[in-house]
């Protein structure tokens, strides 16, 4: 009689194989199907963007793949919005989506398309400063100057936010219409955008004085 242990030899299941076992099947399971058959995907046809920005429409077509950062910047060549971390983390990239701040590396162009969309380059009033850029420049909330455009664009947004009486976390009386905005308000409403120069005194000083000028 044959032996079957030469046809199938025994194999030793281990708590370690069966967790390699899956661990190699979820990574492959994530995997593009381009880059399992060892061909690259091909590209999605673009697709028919309108972008209402600073006032003027742009009929864009683009991938349906680009990050309304990538669009503003490399499509439209508005670059005081800054590519920092990419993943939503240092807030450089903030612009205004109808009047609310957001991440534009986090989000796709063909999400906002007929939205109104602000950004550092629109809130001036023509050759005049919008109030929170003369404040920043008073006050030198800068230093590298990489972060202010995000920084400027989030504390314009912020205001209207706290003008609406949306709370944030340090809020201590949330029965309140509106929030007096303390230091340690403007800090943690913030607190999402990151200056690695540490200029946060000036911009909170900045943010104070623009405050004050807009109501």
């Amino acid at each position: 009689m044959e032996d079957t242990h030469a046809i199938f030899p025994t194999v030793e299941v281990t708590r370690r194989t069966v967790i390699e076992t899956g661990t190699t099947a979820l990574l492959l399971s994530s995997l593009p199907r381009g880059a399992l058959a060892g061909t690259d995907q091909v590209d999605p046809s673009p697709t028919s963007t309108a972008l209402r920005v600073n006032g003027h429409l742009h009929n864009l077509a683009l991938d349906p793949r680009t990050t309304l950062l990538d669009a503003l910047r490399e499509h439209l060549a508005l670059t005081g919005s800054k590519k920092g971390c990419d993943h939503g983390q240092c807030g450089a990239c903030t612009v205004l989506v109808e009047g609310r701040r957001i991440n534009s590396c986090l989000t796709l162009a063909v999400m906002h398309d007929g939205q109104s969309i602000t950004t550092v380059e629109g809130l001036a009033f023509g050759e005049g400063l919008h109030p929170m850029q003369a404040a920043f420049v008073e006050h030198d909330g800068f230093q590298c100057g990489y972060c202010t455009s995000g920084q400027i664009c989030s504390a314009v947004g912020m205001l209207a936010e706290s003008r609406e009486g949306a709370p944030s976390y340090v809020t201590a009386d949330l029965t309140q219409p509106a929030t007096e905005l303390s230091d340690d308000e403007i800090r943690e409403r913030m607190s999402g955008n990151i200056c690695r120069c540490a200029a946060y005194p000036n911009i909170v000083a900045a943010i104070k004085q623009a405050m004050g000028e807009q109501t």
